[in-house]
């Protein structure tokens, strides 16, 4: 061959892998997909670090997992409205109170009354969980009153509430 002078296809030489060659080839790629498969989910992810739900949306997306009975998933949601809004907690309370939990949501019935004094509903539902196990009647009276008191406007309401309860007294 001249210096000088540049290669054609014609020019190069046949390269021949032995047997052993194609097998190691062979194996390196197998295992290479092998691991792909494996290992796919190991893969590097997208990690989202912001919600892109306002707290009011995982409210309402709550009342709508609420509304077809998917209650764990209505709690979720409720939950992550809860970081920002007091009212998810009377919500979570409700959730509780449809499960028979009641202890559950005797709690978060009052977290909603510590959290936010002037929440007429917290009272209310509170009351109506007593009246519904047949206990503190006293108390469950006092509340409806006091609901009565911070929300004129949902008299009616509360007031069937406190009918309820002081015929369950009267029944003692």
């Amino acid at each position: 061959m001249e210096e000088n002078r540049l290669l054609d296809v014609a020019d190069r030489k046949t390269v021949r892998y032995s047997f052993a060659s194609k097998r190691i080839y062979f194996t390196c790629v197998v295992s290479t997909i092998c691991c792909l498969l494996m290992f796919g989910c190991a893969l590097p992810r997208i990690i989202v670090l912001d919600d892109p739900l306002s707290p009011e949306e995982h409210l309402n997306l709550g009342v709508a997992y609420e509304q077809n009975k998917e209650f764990d998933s209505a709690l979720k949601e409720y939950e992550k409205a809860s970081k920002k809004l007091t009212i998810a907690y009377l919500y979570m309370g409700n959730i509780y109170f449809l499960k028979n939990e009641y202890s559950e949501a005797e709690s978060f019935y009052k977290k909603v009354i510590d959290k936010d004094p002037k929440n007429a509903d917290a009272y209310n539902n509170l009351a109506w969980l007593y009246y519904t196990r047949r206990e503190n009647l006293d108390e469950a009276e006092d509340l409806t009153l006091k609901a009565i008191e911070l929300n004129p406007l949902k008299k009616d309401i509360y007031q069937d509430t406190l009918e309820k309860i002081r015929t369950a007294m009267q029944g003692e």
